[in-house]
Formats: C-alpha cells, structure tokens, sequence
C-alpha cells in the first residue's frame, strides 16, 4: 500500500463541502434535542397523568429504537403520508429528536440534584412558579448537566456518518463517493477519522472550558 497526497490534494475541497454539512447537521440537531429535551421534563413533572404518560410513552419509544430506523422512516415513509422533508433536514430532525429522549434523563437528573432547601426557599418567598424555575432552579440544574449535555454532543458528531444512508453527502458520505469515483478508498477514510478525532477532541476542551466557568 502506497500513501498518495495527491490524492488527499484532490480530495480536501470534497472534504471541506462535507465538514460544513456535518457541523450544520451537528449545531441544528444539538439545538432541537437540548431544546425538546428540556420541554420532555418539564411535561414528565407536570401533576397531569395525561400529559405524562403519552410524553412517557413516545419519549420510551424513540429512546429503544434504533436512529437508523427512525431515520428512515422519517425519510421513506413520512413522504406516503404527505410529509416530504430534504434529506438534511430530514437527518437534522431525527437526530434531534433521537437525542432528546436521552437529553431529558440529564435535565431530569440535574433538577432532583437541586437542594430541597431551594423549593423550599422559593415557596417561602412566595415566588410564583414561572419565577421558580426560571430564576431559582433551572440555572443551578444547569450548571451540573453540562458536563454529560456535552458528551451527547460527542456522540452526536459520531452520528452523523449515518446521515449518507439518506443521500447527505457529509464528511463520510463525501469519502466514500470521492473513493467511488476515483478507486482510492485509503487516503479519504484516513482524513475523515483524523478529521472526527480532531473535532471531538476540540469538543472535549471547549466542554471544559465551559464547566470551569459555570463553576465558578
């Protein structure tokens, strides 16, 4: 085996075309599934059994089933029913979505590591509920879940090769046509996976970096 730079030459517009899908695929899916995952506990701590349990019923069903399943579905059988989305945002949404159900365990877990003592400090000053959370609880549940909110990130990242099984040409999805086309599979492979250790490992940083500062 012989390591060709021309052929990484070649490829790294094909690469640099696939990097920004898979941040934009990464930036909007970690939106959806840290914004709907907070929704999903809050409706889990409403007092409504009937609002609980449907949340408790779909959030348990998409947590057990694969991604890829999902994903398709929403891409192949969505469109029989009227539904039609593009591939990426079709991607976007599954991912978030997927995640989400795994995102409302942390923010559920940061909330029940509040201290009592706070509800019971906001109860006695006679904070309305709206005022309780947003000043008193959720900005101390917060600070504890950044930590495992990043890991999903990570994972999230690694996800996204799945996006190719939906025609979106991300970082993998971009080797593997660039291979096709050109017979040489070894130099595009090799740049993707540096590429994702590179991407993670920034991640990883800048996730201590936040938990450092929400600490203080």
């Amino acid at each position: 085996m012989k390591w060709d730079w021309s052929a990484v030459s070649e490829f790294m517009p094909h690469f640099w075309d696939g990097l920004l899908v898979t941040l934009e695929a990464l930036f909007l899916g970690s939106l959806i599934s840290f914004s709907l995952g907070l929704v999903w506990t809050l409706l889990m701590r409403t007092p409504t059994r009937w609002v609980r349990w449907p949340v408790g019923v779909v959030t348990e069903f998409v947590r057990n089933t694969p991604l890829l399943v999902q994903l398709f579905f929403l891409f192949y059988v969505l469109p029989e029913w009227g539904l039609t989305f593009s591939a990426l945002t079709t991607g976007v949404l599954a991912i978030g979505l997927h995640y989400s159900t795994y995102t409302m365990q942390v923010y559920r877990a940061g909330i029940e590591a509040v201290p009592v003592g706070q509800w019971e400090a906001a109860t006695a000053l006679n904070l309305p509920a709206r005022r309780t959370w947003t000043v008193v609880i959720l900005p101390q549940a917060l600070r504890r879940v950044v930590p495992p909110l990043g890991n999903y990130v990570i994972s999230m990242l690694k996800d996204t090769p799945i996006l190719m099984s939906i025609t979106v040409l991300e970082m993998l999805g971009q080797a593997r046509l660039f291979s096709q086309q050109h017979f040489q599979f070894t130099e595009p492979v090799t740049v993707i996976g540096v590429a994702f250790i590179v991407i993670s490992y920034l991640a990883s940083l800048l996730l201590r970096t936040l938990e450092r500062r929400l600490v203080r």
